[in-house]
């Protein structure tokens, strides 16, 4: 298991806020902290450390008065871990090569390939065309409803009748290189991780990541275990460079560690 590190950024900062109170409307959230650093240190930080594999979320929704100095912050990290990083937040076919060119090693896409609450595959397909299977990742961060975790889109705003289960996981890992899945009712809460949801991933033919809740080496193991050492980890609030309590660098070797 492997930890790959994270750079949010909202209204043109770094920041690690609860994922659900994310708003559109007022361009606003529930923060956990807000950084004096820009994206650019965490990303040599990153680089430093050999913690490739994370990835830059721009939270901001293309077109509000924010994106273009959040963009601006995502693309600075590109260029301070060159390949390291991937890029996600209002990437499209015909700004993917930005992205890609600045440095990121794939660029992430969900609200995208999901419309009126189904997977586009016309969208799919041309956001396949436009960067290849290779360098592309899916997000299918997802919250629970009705005892179902159906994939979350539009900054985690609005729910689509897409099903988290093993037949969906293999059908979209034809079209990428891996999945980023954050458990979108405890991202930010620092509160214990989705178990429910981990068994639901470990079958994935590709790479998945998880987020979402973590706050605890006991967190790791238990994501270990349950995950059989399949599934890769996000941590964002609960690590001392964002204001928690765990050490990026011990947390790291504790994902790599044998159970």
């Amino acid at each position: 298991m492997k930890l790959r590190p994270c750079i949010d950024i909202h209204n043109g900062a770094v920041k690690q806020i609860i994922g659900a109170s994310l708003k559109d409307e007022q361009q606003s959230a529930s923060e956990n902290f807000v950084s004096k650093k820009n994206a650019a240190y965490y990303a040599g930080l990153y680089s430093s450390l050999d913690l490739d594999g994370g990835h830059v979320i721009i939270l901001n929704k293309a077109g509000d008065p924010y994106y273009e100095a959040s963009k601006a912050q995502a693309l600075e990290a590109l260029r301070a871990f060159p390949n390291g990083m991937s890029l996600g937040g209002g990437v499209n076919p015909e700004n993917a090569a930005t992205f890609l060119d600045a440095g990121a090693s794939h660029v992430i896409v969900t609200s995208y390939v999901f419309k009126e609450g189904k997977i586009d595959y016309y969208a799919l397909t041309r956001m396949v065309s436009a960067v290849g299977k290779d360098r592309l990742i899916l997000d299918l961060s997802c919250k629970k409803k009705d005892d179902e975790f159906v994939v979350a889109t539009d900054r985690w705003q609005s729910l689509s009748h897409v099903v988290i289960n093993g037949a969906l996981l293999d059908e979209l890992s034809e079209y990428c290189d891996e999945f980023l899945i954050h458990a979108a009712d405890v991202e930010g809460k620092r509160t214990g991780i989705e178990t429910d949801l981990l068994p639901l991933l470990c079958g994935s033919r590709i790479p998945v990541t998880y987020a979402g809740g973590v706050h605890s080496l006991d967190d790791i193991d238990l994501l270990k275990l349950i995950g059989d050492s399949k599934i890769d980890v996000t941590i964002g609030s609960a690590l001392s460079i964002f204001g928690g309590d765990l050490d990026l660098k011990e947390a790291a070797e504790r994902c790599a560690a044998e159970i």
